[in-house]
C-alpha cells in the first residue's frame, strides 16, 4: 500500500481478470442450460479452465490461446451455448505480443470447429450452427480482439522507440556541453596555470642553484602549481570521456595498486571469491573508488602502507581500501568533492558506501555493489 492506495502487481491484476471471466463463463453457462437435462460436470470444467487459463497470458500467450480456443470447443461439444470470451482475451494477449500469424491460425481453426462442436452437441441444426458460428458479429469480436492487441503493441513500440530518442538526443546535449566546459577551462585555465607552474620552478631552481634559501611561500606555490595541474588534468580527462574508449575496470585495478608503489606507498591488492563476468558499470565504478581512494592515500593522509581488497560474491562486489594513515575518529576530515562523486556513482548502481576514520587508525572505504541491478 503506498499513499493510501492499495496497488495490484500485473501477476495478480491477471489473476482478478481470469477468475472473474471463468465465474462469468460458469454462470452464463449454467444458467442457459436446458433444465430438463442434468449438467454436464466436463463442460463446467472446461468453462472454468478456460477463464483460469487467462492468468498464464502473459507469460505464454500461444499456450493461453490454445487451451482457451479447446475449451471453447469443447464446452460447444458439451452442450454449452456459450460465447468464447477467454478465446477472445488470449487473441488480445497474443496479437499483443506479436504473435501475429499463430493467433490468425487459431482463430481461424476454432472458427472451423466451433460450428462441428455445436452441431455434435444439438445445440443447432445444422445451417443455424454454421450461420451462428460464422456469423459477422463473431467474427467480428475476433478482428476487434487481434486489432486492439495489435495496436497497442505498435503503440508500446513507438513509445518505447519515442524514449529511446529522448534519451539519446540527451545524451548528445550532454556530451556537446561536457566538451563545450571542458575547452572553456583547457583555453581559460590550462595556459595561465602552466606559467605559473613554469615561472615558480625556474625561480627554485634558480635560488638552490645560486644557493641561496628558498623561501616557503615560493615552495607553497610550486606545489600548488604541480596540485592544480594535476587536478585541472584530471578533470578536463573525466569532462572528455564519452564512454567510446575501452572502460577501466576489475582488470586495471592491478595498474593503480602499482602506480601506487611507485610514489612510495605500500599497496596491496588482494582479490577473493569466484570472478564472474561483471557489468562494465559496476567494473568502471570499482576501478573509481580505488582510484580515487589511493590518491587521497598519497596525498592527504600521510600513510605508508594500504590495502585494496575485493571480494566476488555471487550477487555482489564489495570493495575495501584502508590505509594507516593519521585520520582519527575525533579528528575526521571533512569529505571532500572525490568522495562524494564515488558515493553518488554507488548510489546510482543501487549500493552502499561507507567511508570513515577506523578504530585502530587510518581510514575505509567500502562499497558493495550488486550485480543484478546493474546488469
Amino acid at each position: 500500500m503506498s499513499n493510501g492506495r492499495f496497488r495490484v502487481g500485473p501477476r495478480a491484476r491477471d489473476w482478478l481478470i481470469a477468475v472473474g471471466v471463468a465465474g462469468a463463463l460458469l454462470v452464463t453457462g449454467l444458467s442457459g442450460h436446458p433444465s430438463g437435462t442434468g449438467i454436464d460436470l466436463f463442460g463446467c470444467v472446461l468453462l472454468v479452465v478456460g477463464g483460469l487459463a487467462l492468468a498464464g497470458g502473459r507469460r505464454s500467450p500461444v499456450a493461453t490461446l490454445a487451451v482457451t480456443g479447446m475449451c471453447a470447443v469443447g464446452y460447444q461439444a458439451a452442450g454449452f451455448d456459450v460465447a468464447a470470451v477467454a478465446f477472445l482475451f488470449a487473441v488480445y494477449a497474443a496479437m499483443r505480443e506479436g504473435h501475429r500469424v499463430v493467433t490468425v491460425a487459431m482463430s481461424v481453426a476454432v472458427l472451423a470447429a466451433l460450428p462441428l462442436a455445436a452441431l455434435a452437441s444439438g445445440l443447432h441444426d445444422t445451417g443455424e450452427a454454421f450461420a451462428q458460428a460464422r456469423s459477422a458479429l463473431e467474427i467480428a469480436w475476433l478482428i476487434a480482439a487481434g486489432s486492439a492487441g495489435e495496436a497497442l503493441r505498435q503503440a508500446e513500440r513507438r513509445a518505447d522507440e519515442a524514449e529511446r530518442t529522448r534519451e539519446a538526443t540527451a545524451r548528445r546535449r550532454a556530451d556537446e556541453e561536457r566538451l563545450r566546459i571542458a575547452r572553456e577551462l583547457h583555453d581559460s585555465l590550462t595556459h595561465q596555470i602552466s606559467v605559473i607552474k613554469v615561472q615558480s620552478e625556474v625561480a627554485v631552481h634558480v635560488s638552490r642553484k645560486r644557493g641561496e634559501q628558498v623561501p616557503q611561500a615560493l615552495l607553497a606555490i610550486q606545489e600548488a602549481g604541480r596540485e592544480a595541474t594535476r587536478e585541472l588534468r584530471a578533470t578536463l580527462e573525466a569532462l572528455r570521456d564519452d564512454d567510446t574508449a575501452p572502460p577501466r575496470g576489475l582488470d586495471h585495478v592491478p595498474e593503480l595498486v602499482a602506480g601506487a608503489r611507485s610514489f612510495g606507498l605500500d599497496a596491496t591488492l588482494a582479490i577473493e571469491g569466484q570472478r564472474r563476468d561483471v557489468p562494465v558499470t559496476v567494473g568502471r565504478t570499482v576501478y573509481r573508488i580505488v582510484q580515487e581512494s589511493l590518491t587521497n592515500v598519497s596525498r592527504h593522509a600521510g600513510a605508508r602502507s594500504a590495502s585494496v581488497r575485493i571480494d566476488c560474491r555471487p550477487d555482489a562486489l564489495a570493495v575495501r581500501i584502508d590505509d594507516d594513515g593519521m585520520a582519527t575518529r575525533a579528528a575526521a576530515p571533512v569529505p571532500g568533492v572525490g568522495l562524494l562523486g564515488m558515493r553518488e556513482r554507488v548510489t546510482a548502481l543501487g549500493g552502499r558506501m561507507r567511508a570513515e576514520p577506523r578504530r585502530e587508525g587510518g581510514f575505509t572505504v567500502q562499497a558493495e555493489l550488486p550485480l543484478e541491478r546493474a546488469s
